[in-house]
């Protein structure tokens, strides 16, 4: 049985110096291999340090990368609304021919209209235009002041107040007008971050609805948007047969052009996306008008892509008589190799560049959703990014390292990093080993018997009426009666316990909660 011990201090479980640097020597050591060639060129493709480009260098040029993809972009409206119908986008295919497919395909699989239920999303948990990250727990987002942009208040208004939403029910609840999403910067590799978009709170409520609908809808013809082992699989496949290829997109979600979008989407879906999305992007208070349809944080992207990218691939296959399996996930495509080269050149006319380094047609190896795979061998990397700070950082280095090194997965330690394994294993308090998910970073994973973990202790709050309406919205869609979600907010004040979520039976249970009048749909569902 594990127990779990009350935290130790930080200071106390610091991590050792030089911790990055011995690692470093470690695989420059290792011999040659496919396997040890692929870590020496990607373990450290992510690490940031003292030595690497400082934060405002890796912002600023990922702001100027962000610029120029909207500069593409521009020309791809301008080339998409002035192509002439009888170019020939493909061999004998005109644009005209190409696109009323792919038109019918994405009606086919999302239909022409929207349902109404398609706009009622959920809010996340990520910072918005009104809240930071530390006050962007989803029940907080139903009460107090919410940002929405003029278009998407007209839609929520007009559409989903009066419908079901308690989102606005609160009498304290009230809407500030903004001009569109914020800017900032994540840390993505050692000399870039990543750019993404803040949204405003009623934006990305109805686009995560939106996001939900196309998700659900993709499922029909076969694409699960939840679950990346499906492409894990293909690409493993393909590195095995030759048979499929694997393509990835630079700068894939930004490069989705406004006019794409218009052209591919039925006339009422265009008309609901273009209402709810982010015209405008402030990038250090200073407006840009976008011409990509919408942004890394916005509600629908991801599954907006996706879609797109499916339709775009089935149509090249389609015209170009190719069969075999196709499978998406985001911007990571699996197509029949017979397809690479045509799908390369629609993908470019329509605004997107295939990042050759990381696409793969020929040869033993493919990647795809994080697998790396060479003639069927799994060799995907492990990524230093960071030095590591406390004990639990060492405690998951160890773990990235046994599953890299792992044989036939039976848990055997492969000779080669056992020295580096044992070092590290050796800073990492004996009650912590004895682990067995190498995806947990609570504990050494290791033949020892278990004893404890590593844990964070947090503060935790009632969120009141705020919890309710997010577990009412959040569970309204609900298949079985237990069906839960996390109402309270919590803060991590340092290594600690994981929180189990609330579950609907508790929540009900609860005589402190006082439940608001709420529309006739959630009353039902209470019934």
């Amino acid at each position: 049985m594990t127990i779990q011990r009350k935290s130790r201090s930080l200071e106390r479980h610091k991590a050792p110096e030089g911790i990055v640097h011995r690692v470093r020597t470690w695989i420059a050591s290792l011999p040659d291999s496919p396997q040890t060639r692929h870590l020496k060129r990607e373990a450290f493709s992510k690490y940031v340090g003292t030595d690497t480009a400082p934060a405002a260098v890796r912002r600023a040029r990922a702001i100027d990368k962000w610029l120029f993809i909207e500069s593409l972009n521009e020309a791809t409206n301008h080339r998409l609304l002035t192509v002439d119908e009888e170019y020939n986008i493909l061999p004998r295919v005109s644009w005209s021919g190409f696109l009323s497919w792919c038109q019918h395909r994405v009606a086919e699989i999302i239909g022409e209209t929207v349902p109404v239920d398609a706009l009622i999303g959920s809010f996340s948990g990520g910072a918005s235009t009104s809240r930071t990250r530390t006050r962007s727990h989803p029940s907080e987002k139903y009460l107090g002041k919410a940002h929405v942009t003029g278009r998407a208040l007209d839609i929520f208004e007009d559409v989903i107040v009066d419908e079901v939403l308690c989102v606005s029910s609160s009498p304290d609840r009230s809407l500030e007008q903004v001009r569109g999403n914020v800017m900032f910067t994540v840390p993505k590799k050692t000399d870039i971050d990543r750019v993404a978009c803040k949204e405003p709170d009623i934006n990305v409520f109805m686009q995560k609805g939106i996001g939900d609908h196309i998700r659900r809808s993709l499922l029909s013809v076969g694409i699960n948007l939840n679950d990346q082992s499906i492409n894990r699989s293909f690409a493993r496949r393909g590195s095995l047969l030759g048979d499929l290829c694997t393509l990835d997109l630079s700068s894939a979600s930004d490069s989705v052009s406004e006019v794409l979008v218009s052209e591919m989407l039925p006339v009422c879906w265009w008309t609901a996306l273009d209402s709810v999305r982010s015209h405008v992007t402030i990038i250090d208070g200073v407006e840009h008008r976008n011409e990509m349809f919408s942004s890394m944080g916005n509600g629908f992207t991801f599954e907006l892509e996706s879609l797109l990218f499916y339709v775009i691939t089935s149509a090249v296959c389609y015209f170009r008589g190719i069969s075999g399996p196709i499978s998406v996930y985001g911007d990571d495509i699996i197509a029949p190799s017979d397809a690479y080269h045509d799908l390369v050149h629609v993908l470019g006319f329509l605004g997107f560049t295939v990042n050759t380094e990381k696409s793969f047609n020929e040869g033993p190896f493919r990647e795809s959703c994080g697998g790396h795979y060479y003639n069927g061998l799994d060799i995907t990397p492990f990524y230093v990014k960071a030095d590591p700070v406390t004990l639990q950082d060492v405690t998951h280095l160890s773990n990235q390292i046994r599953k890299w090194a792992g044989l036939l997965d039976i848990g055997v330690l492969n000779p080669l990093a056992e020295d580096i394994w044992f070092e590290l294993k050796a800073m990492v308090p004996s009650c912590i080993w004895g682990g067995d998910n190498l995806s947990d970073k609570s504990q050494l994973v290791s033949p020892d018997i278990p004893m404890s973990r590593w844990y964070e202790q947090t503060t935790r709050s009632d969120t009141g009426v705020g919890g309710c309406y997010h577990w009412l919205n959040a569970t309204w869609r609900r298949e079985v009666p237990t069906d839960g979600v996390t109402t309270s907010s919590r803060s991590v004040v340092r290594e600690g316990v994981r929180i189990r979520p609330l579950d609907k039976k508790r929540l009900l249970g609860n005589t402190e909660f006082t439940v608001p009048r709420l529309p006739g749909l959630f009353l039902r569902e209470l019934a």
